[in-house]
């Protein structure tokens, strides 16, 4: 039984030791090295922390293998890790350091120190370059590894919270042991395949390619930031390392899609294209469908807090440009619900709140009971044994197929004009117009106003009420309609409604 998330680094590097596991724009590590780094560097933290376990440990992160070895090095010593976006402003990294009170970090660059500086951070320090220097003291790690159990930590990602408090979810081994299990098992991943990895390690999709290289045994190529700045060299990276499979964020599909790239060249070995993050449109993937008809689609759906992925919806027909594609059905080990406002499971076609139980859900927010009591909730379909279900917030319906639609956030839901409005149907709408590339709305609540944010291909204005004329009834049309030349998108890839509410509130002043 596996219990432990090392224990497929140590299977992979047995079967494949000289075998490449995860390679940057700069550098490489076989299985072998993956595995002898992180013992010195869990041998380094637990001598250097007095055998502490079960405490978090930063790990600053960017575009290289070095986050990665962090995390199982932290791993190796008992404790869980928080990865740090190297490129955080120092106020964000000082409010997730109250939080944590970590016992120790990882660092890689004079930068990252400066940020420790900074934050008055007390815990021991580790620079990555020396301790991969370090002797493995194998006593001590093993010992470790003894008391240890499936529901201890192994993570913990930061969310962004809405007193301004950064969450920090905390996941257990058993829950990524799942993940591994499922992503592996429903897609067939093996050591042949070659994964892009472009979501951020700070990101919790990014999990999703740790998993499959080490229970998989496949290579794990981190994609640089560029290449997204560049499509052309994207696409000239994602062949020249044979890439497999991408398991990207929908911000990251939708870009390619709404460039001309595709129409050039193709990624010559794909096999299997997932996305995840935010609901995606069907217009840019049709685009991808059409470009790569042998390549098989998948959308996935979950929140941070069930470990990544809940539902898994395999595109198997075809979908008009103002549809969204359906996130499906659970994962294997994960049950979602579609709870009305009553608390009742709701009918085809009935709006309900998507809930998930099972053993992927977090352990809650870490150094915050009041916020886990919150979401993390007894089922309501019975009271006759602790049966935890997490509230997503997210709004979701059956359709006839008994495919999950998602619709919108419970905190995008309006009520304008005396009707009830889901903005997201509105950016269904205006996104299959043809030069829209992003559209995103708001409510100016005092005002009583749909605000509406877009961006198009060519840079140009276009009439979106014109537009939308055959498309929505009148009491759903933006009252407020502001063209922008690029959408502004958080850290996690997201569109940034918090950015555009702030946007239009120093218009408005």
């Amino acid at each position: 039984m596996v219990t432990n998330i090392l224990t497929y680094l140590e299977e992979s590097a047995a079967r494949w030791p000289d075998k490449t596991a995860i390679a940057d724009d700069k550098n490489s590590l076989t299985f072998a090295r993956w595995l002898d780094y992180s013992e010195r560097i869990g041998t380094a933290i637990s001598e250097g922390t007095g055998g502490m376990v079960h405490k978090p440990v930063l790990v600053f992160v960017d575009r290289r293998i070095e986050g990665l070895v962090g995390f199982t090095g932290v791993v190796e010593s008992g404790n869980f890790y928080v990865p740090i976006d190297c490129r955080m402003p120092g106020q964000r990294v000082k409010l997730i350091h109250d939080v944590l009170n970590p016992v120790a970090a990882i660092t890689v660059t004079g930068a990252d120190s400066a940020i420790l500086d900074m934050i008055d951070f007390k815990g021991a320090r580790f620079n990555y370059e020396e301790v991969v220097t370090r002797e493995v003291n194998h006593v001590q790690l093993d010992n470790t590894r003894s008391e240890m159990i499936d529901l201890d930590p192994v993570y913990a990602i930061f969310t962004s919270g809405s007193t301004g408090i950064p969450k920090g979810v905390l996941i257990s081994h058993r829950g990524m042991i799942d993940l591994a299990e499922w992503l592996v098992d429903r897609f067939g991943f093996d050591e042949t395949d070659s994964l892009g990895n472009q979501t951020p390690f700070y990101f919790d999709g990014s999990v999703k390619d740790i998993c499959v290289c080490l229970k998989a045994g496949a290579t794990l190529n981190i994609i640089g930031k560029k290449y997204f700045t560049f499509p052309k060299l994207l696409i000239q990276f994602l062949n020249e390392r044979q890439i497999t499979s991408i398991l990207w964020a929908t911000s990251a599909i939708v870009l390619v899609g709404n460039s001309d790239i595709l129409d050039n060249n193709v990624p010559r070995n794909l096999k299997r294209v997932t996305f995840a993050g935010e609901a995606m449109p069907a217009k840019q993937l049709n685009i991808w469908m059409k470009k790569l008809p042998g390549v098989k689609f998948y959308n996935l759906y979950g929140p941070t807090e069930v470990t990544v992925d809940c539902t898994c919806y395999e595109v198997n027909r075809e979908f008009r440009d103002d549809e969204y594609i359906p996130i499906g059905n659970n994962c294997e080990n994960k049950n979602v619900l579609v709870l009305n406002e009553d608390n009742k499971l709701a009918k085809v076609g009935e709006p309900g709140e998507l809930c998930v139980r099972g053993t992927g859900l977090a352990l809650g927010y870490y150094n915050n009971k009041e916020k886990t009591r919150e979401v993390f909730v007894q089922n309501p379909l019975h009271d006759l044994y602790d049966d935890k279900i997490y509230r997503t917030g997210d709004i979701v319906r059956y359709n006839d197929r008994g495919e999950i639609e998602f619709m919108s956030r419970k905190d995008f839901q309006i009520k304008h004009m005396g009707n009830r409005i889901e903005l997201g149907e509105i950016e269904i709408a205006i996104n299959s117009i043809p030069g829209v590339t992003n559209a995103a709305c708001i409510y100016d609540q005092p005002g009583e106003k749909i605000v509406l944010y877009y961006t198009t291909s060519d840079g140009k204005e276009v009439n979106v009420i014109n537009h939308l004329q055959a498309k929505l009834p009148r009491y759903m049309f933006p009252n407020v309609v502001n063209h922008l030349k690029v959408m502004p998108h958080n850290m996690n890839g997201k569109v940034d409604k918090i950015e555009l509410k702030r946007m239009y509130e120093v218009e408005n002043v």
